[in-house]
């Protein structure tokens, strides 16, 4: 692993080094930042939309509320870095670069899509982007990430695996194997909990006897944190040192990152769990989007700029819904692809 830590150190150069970033250079990571959650926020908004249409269907979790934590995680990675996730998975596409064309047409079940039509919302993956899902059973990614990160120490690769999941899935049996087996190897993968308080319809303090999730890893030695997941720059920091530290050879590392969706469990879900007003003040008073937004024009970044970006993100994901639309569907041939793989 020598070679991984001599790479991590140069990677991991400037915020851990003490290195000062310029107001430029954090003017424009803010708004890459922006720009991106705004994209997830807005592609998000369209599909509720296309859902209502009946345009698509299934299971459909929509990611609005939580846009800072996978954009602020993902500025921390670097080119063969892996991401796996739960079935919520549409921001976590989008913040790997994967197409949202090719996203809006999986999700409709269209030929062009990245699956081919046949994934929908919880299952699709890029090996270009080194994104591996997209999971639809409870925890099931934990140990998939945790083979991810197996393969990278095997190859005794710089490569860091990132593996989501909720605060619902954290008590599962098989996040618990995976950060004994990660910790015992020294596996390079940082754990993100993506604590949104509510687990489909129970809150997490009517669920887990934790009131710390980011001291689950604990039992083990794994150091953990809890982020503010509403400030994509809180997550930035502590992404980078999470990353860090599996990058140089240490072994895991556990965020519980503190969000909120905005939106029901799922498109089928009546929230009834909670209030409107509950709903209404985390918008008002803690929405990442704004709370960016308010950043950036405090760095001299004015209305107009701020409005071009909008514009072109909903020109972009009207292209996105149009295409999608307008792509044919799979071929019935495509029931007998991808299915098994002959040795």
């Amino acid at each position: 692993m020598a070679q991984a830590a001599a790479e991590a150190k140069k990677r991991g150069k400037g915020r851990e080094s003490g290195e000062a970033v310029s107001t430029e250079a954090a003017r424009e990571r803010l708004l890459r930042a922006y720009h991106d959650m705004l994209l997830i926020r807005r592609f998000e908004e369209k599909a509720g939309q296309l859902y209502g249409m009946g345009l698509i269907g299934g299971f459909c979790h929509l990611y609005i509320g939580q846009e800072a934590v996978v954009v602020g995680m993902q500025m921390a990675l670097g080119p063969g870095d892996q991401v796996i996730t739960s079935y919520r998975d549409h921001g976590h596409m989008l913040a790997t670069g994967m197409d949202p064309k090719g996203v809006m047409a999986e999700l409709t079940g269209r030929a062009t899509g990245y699956s081919r039509g046949k994934g929908g919302s919880m299952h699709m993956f890029s090996k270009e982007k080194n994104f591996f899902g997209g999971h639809g059973i409870v925890g099931a990614q934990v140990s998939l990430g945790t083979g991810l990160a197996f393969s990278n120490w095997y190859r005794s690769n710089d490569r860091v695996c990132l593996t989501y999941f909720g605060e619902g899935a954290s008590n599962q049996g098989q996040v618990y194997e995976s950060l004994n087996l990660a910790a015992l190897m020294k596996l390079p993968c940082v754990y993100v909990i993506e604590n949104n308080k509510y687990g489909m319809g129970t809150s997490v303090e009517r669920a887990s006897a934790s009131r710390d999730l980011s001291k689950n890893g604990a039992p083990w030695g794994i150091p953990g944190m809890q982020v503010d997941g509403m400030d994509v720059e809180a997550v930035h920091v502590a992404a980078e040192q999470a990353v860090a530290h599996c990058r140089a050879g240490r072994g895991p590392y556990l965020l519980e990152v503190k969000t909120y969706r905005y939106r029901g469990h799922s498109m089928s879900d009546p929230g009834k769990y909670r209030t409107r007003e509950e709903i209404q003040k985390m918008r008002t008073e803690r929405d990442c989007i704004e709370g960016a937004r308010q950043r950036l024009e405090s760095l001299g970044v004015d209305e107009a700029e701020l409005k071009r970006i909008d514009d072109a993100i909903k020109r972009q994901v009207q292209e996105a819904a149009d295409f999608a639309q307008t792509s044919p569907e799979p071929d019935p041939a495509e029931l007998w692809t991808d299915v098994l793989l002959e040795g």
